[in-house]
């Protein structure tokens, strides 16, 4: 990883937690924001959608709020999904939240919101847009009319599409002020790379925003990172890797073997955009640990939200950001600024580390002392309980004196006895080693 992209992704690594949100007409139907593919929709069925889009209830003070209250650092806005439909005031079509009953910029509200609360800004675009005239329709993978045989000898000037999506981008970087995120979505099959005039439009948004994180999906997908994991990346690679619905393994790492940043995208249910069918939520706590579980790999998450069509999060979402918050106010310093430890993960849950300081992730009680594996007892200067900063007693005792290799903790005042986490979730310590000796034997 070189060093431009290092120093532009710093505060991203560090925020480790964001907000994802999908909205558009497609709430309207409530089924998913691929609808309009998914039921082979004309741009003429899918207009009704257009025509009621009226969304009273947006408030983007509020869903600011509660991404702070919920420890997310950064906020991505869907400005524009596959549909082809602006939620920004773009001079370039008349498909656009402005031309609704809505009859205003939401995209500039929501950027305005998120800042005010000191909340990082990011714009989500599609490279793809089924609504354009001049996007290929038959035979594509993914276009709604891709079945219908009166598009297969249909004339199209796809320059033309890239001038009008170049176009769309630069109003983006040039009209609402600092960005701190771009989000392109998504190339597949031959769609991908030079065929969206990468380079271009690259050199185009770093003339305007020299400082912008951008992922790597002008290349890659949820199924390919792209170059960005190659030892000579492409300009347009992007400045992280993207996985979707998935954590990998390992985290990611390039071909010699460094790691590289990335973000897991995930869903709170099944969808990205609002179902109101889909009741299939994931649990905070689940989601909590595998916010731990992106962090101890050196990945970031950043979590969807899909508003209802009157622009309200489902109260299911909002119950479980709160959760969220709970437990971050009390442990977030073992997300923010953290990454891989030095020391392999333990079996009873997971360590993150940042500089000197270790925080031990524990998710399952111990029988007696709980052992530091890793951590040799001459090394161990102090534990703390992260959520209160109260101190931990030592754990050795005489049925350690087996194991000298590792450090004990007690969660109780008797090592030797077993006590409850204080946190069924996630109790988290905070552990001070002392410096100039190595963590265990074996271990330096």
């Amino acid at each position: 990883m070189n060093q431009a992209i290092r120093e532009r992704t710093k505060w991203f690594m560090d925020a480790r937690f964001g907000m994802f949100i999908h909205w558009g007409i497609y709430a309207i139907p409530a089924c998913g924001e691929w609808v309009m593919s998914q039921r082979e929709m004309t741009n003429e069925e899918y207009e009704q959608y257009f025509q009621e889009f009226d969304p009273t209830a947006y408030d983007p003070k509020e869903w600011a709020k509660l991404a702070k209250r919920a420890g997310m650092k950064y906020a991505v806005l869907t400005a524009k999904h596959h549909d082809g439909f602006c939620l920004f005031d773009s001079a370039l079509t008349d498909y656009k939240a402005t031309n609704t009953k809505a009859g205003r910029d939401l995209v500039r509200e929501f950027l305005d919101a998120f800042r005010a609360e000191g909340i990082r800004v990011g714009l989500y675009f599609s490279l793809i847009d089924w609504h354009h005239s001049d996007f290929p329709k038959y035979g594509d993978r993914h276009h709604p009319m891709r079945n219908q045989e009166r598009y297969k000898d249909a004339q199209i000037d796809f320059d033309r599409y890239l001038d009008f999506m170049h176009g769309q981008v630069k109003e983006l970087v040039t009209n609402y002020g600092k960005l701190d995120l771009l989000w392109f979505d998504f190339s597949y099959d031959n769609m991908r790379g030079e065929t969206w005039r990468a380079t271009e439009l690259i050199q185009m948004v770093r003339k305007y925003q020299p400082d912008v994180v951008i992922d790597n999906r002008l290349e890659g997908s949820g199924e390919n990172h792209g170059s960005i994991a190659t030892v000579e990346p492409l300009i347009y690679s992007g400045n992280f890797a993207s996985p979707e619905q998935i954590i990998p393994p390992e985290g990611i790492i390039d071909e010699n073997g460094e790691h590289i940043p990335w973000e897991l995208c995930a869903t709170m249910n099944n969808h990205w955009g609002y179902c109101n069918f889909d009741h299939e939520y994931k649990p905070a706590d689940m989601l909590i640990r595998k916010l731990v579980e992106c962090t101890s790999k050196g990945g970031n998450m950043i979590l969807n939200v899909g508003p209802d069509a009157k622009g309200r999060i489902p109260k299911e979402s909002v119950q479980i950001l709160e959760e969220i918050g709970a437990w971050m106010e009390r442990n977030g310093e073992s997300i923010y600024g953290c990454g891989i430890s030095e020391i392999p993960k333990p079996e009873w849950g997971r360590y993150t580390q940042n500089a000197d300081t270790i925080y031990a992730h524990v998710y399952e009680a111990p029988l007696g002392a709980l052992p530091l594996y890793g951590i040799a007892p001459d090394r161990l200067e102090k534990v703390y309980y992260l959520a209160d900063g109260s101190e931990m007693t030592r754990g050795e005792a005489w049925n350690t004196v087996l194991f000298q290799d590792v450090a004990f903790v007690s969660l109780g005042a008797n090592p030797v006895f077993t006590y409850p986490l204080p946190d069924p979730i996630d109790t988290v310590l905070k552990i001070k080693i002392k410096k100039g000796s190595r963590l265990c034997p074996g271990m330096d």
